[in-house]
């Protein structure tokens, strides 16, 4: 299979399914001398991975992660970095009789059309476990930039909506989602999701997301004009994303029902260069960063497998109704937060690099 890498002078290349004995990448381009180590990495797995909470999929996996080259001493040595999770808790028997039949929704129609077969057992590459390993790159995309981007860069993400439940952005707040399982910043929208998604499992159904990202102290000037824009790279990760459907950039869809007075972002003079006085455009103008934050929002379809019989065919043609078991969760967006903020930050080290390669220091 080919196209499993990501980046161009920052960049990672992933292997493995959901059912294999592990997951990893290998993570090339990465600075020397930059401090790494697997308590470095665990954080941020720990946050993505499955069985923390009845809203999640009950797989349970410690994903530790192993770092088996690229480290000496506690730093990089600019050498490619290869890490490893090892998986342990598959039940592959809870895919044997979907093994003919085709899942609406996944991936197994498409993947047994174009290679003639497919590894079933938990929908095999297709399937989110996958995502771990971009959160283990994005650790170290993450380490890097705050090296180069000092105290102010931070990345941040959070669930703004669950079906059709979304925050209220007056009561917003970032430090909440540590606070609650569905990465919220709304704390009365997380006691709210917490009904309405107990209703929909008990359904045997599931239940779509929309996910905000926010990037802060991120100099102007990464991102390359034309073909290789800023939002258009970001977008392009975001949609990498299992289930991902739709990307927003800043204002987004919302821009089309405003007039130019209030899509413009204005300026004023400040004491150290022009100040906006909006952020319609999310960062990005001309596909070149601003200084601004950079907002990204991802929508996320309601998960594919579902205790609900669906009708569907199978590999000889005929219909068939499917039901999926096993372990799934009922709203995969909640755990696509970390893989989210993973992914702007590979995106983000790679632009960074590929800034300094044409332009020097900012």
């Amino acid at each position: 299979m080919s196209d499993n890498s990501f980046g161009k002078l920052f960049s990672f290349t992933s292997f493995g399914e959901s059912h294999g004995p592990g997951i990893g990448c290998i993570v090339d381009g990465v600075p020397p001398r930059l401090p790494l180590s697997e308590g470095i990495i665990q954080p941020y797995l720990d946050r993505r991975k499955p069985g923390q909470s009845r809203f999640v999929t009950q797989r349970r996996e410690d994903d530790e992660v192993e770092i088996l080259s690229g480290v000496f001493e506690g730093m990089t040595t600019g050498t490619p970095v290869a890490m490893l999770i090892r998986n342990k808790d598959q039940r592959s028997k809870d895919y044997s009789e979907i093994s003919r039949q085709f899942r609406p929704g996944h991936a197994d129609f498409t993947y047994q059309e174009k290679y003639g077969i497919r590894d079933y057992r938990g929908g095999g590459r297709s399937s989110a476990r996958e995502t771990a390993v971009r959160v283990a790159a994005g650790a170290i995309g993450d380490q890097m930039l705050k090296t180069v981007l000092g105290e102010s860069y931070r990345i941040r993400g959070g669930v703004v909506q669950i079906g059709p439940h979304a925050i209220d952005r007056s009561r917003l707040d970032w430090d909440e989602t540590a606070n609650n399982p569905f990465f919220c910043p709304d704390p009365v929208a997380a006691g709210e999701w917490e009904t309405y998604l107990d209703g929909i499992r008990k359904d045997g159904s599931s239940a779509g997301a929309i996910l905000e990202i926010v990037a802060e102290g991120i100099p102007a000037g990464l991102g390359q004009p034309i073909y290789g824009k800023l939002d258009s790279d970001l977008a392009a990760a975001m949609m990498t994303i299992n289930a991902v459907k739709g990307v927003e950039i800043g204002g987004g869809f919302d821009l089309a029902k405003m007039d130019g007075r209030e899509a413009g972002d204005e300026m004023r003079a400040g004491e150290t260069g022009p100040e906006f006085l909006g952020n319609n455009n999310g960062g990005v103008l001309g596909g070149i960063s601003t200084g601004q934050p950079l907002v990204v929002r991802i929508a996320i379809k309601p998960t594919s497998s579902i205790l609900t019989p669906r009708r569907s065919v199978d590999l000889d043609g005929d219909d068939v109704e499917v039901v999926t078991k096993g372990r799934h969760d009922p709203c995969v967006g909640i755990r696509g937060v970390p893989v989210a903020e993973a992914m702007m930050a590979v995106t983000l080290a790679d632009a960074v690099m590929r800034h300094k390669a044409q332009c020097g220091l900012f």
